[in-house]
């Protein structure tokens, strides 16, 4: 059975945690995007505006909650190790 050479999960879990801090830092960048386009159609009698910054705050929770969801589906339909 074929396995990881050396010490190359030392470098995989470090690699992850800068994926998982990266695409944490784009959702909050997101939320506040979609918060301030809310707020600008608001003082600026914008409705597009509003209604896209509220699609968008929702888009991004969607997004958060498949983020969390879909690695344990998928884990779960394909199994885990090498194929």
């Amino acid at each position: 059975m074929p396995g990881r050479p050396g010490d190359a999960q030392k470098y995989i879990d470090q690699i992850t945690g800068y994926v998982l801090w990266g695409v944490g830092v784009l959702f909050l960048l997101a939320i506040v995007v979609g918060v301030g386009a809310i707020v600008a159609g608001r003082l600026f009698s914008m409705p597009h505006a509003s209604r896209v910054g509220v699609i968008s705050v929702v888009v991004v929770f969607v997004a958060a909650i498949a983020y969390l969801i879909l690695p344990g589906m998928l884990t779960g339909l394909l199994g885990v190790g090498c194929i």
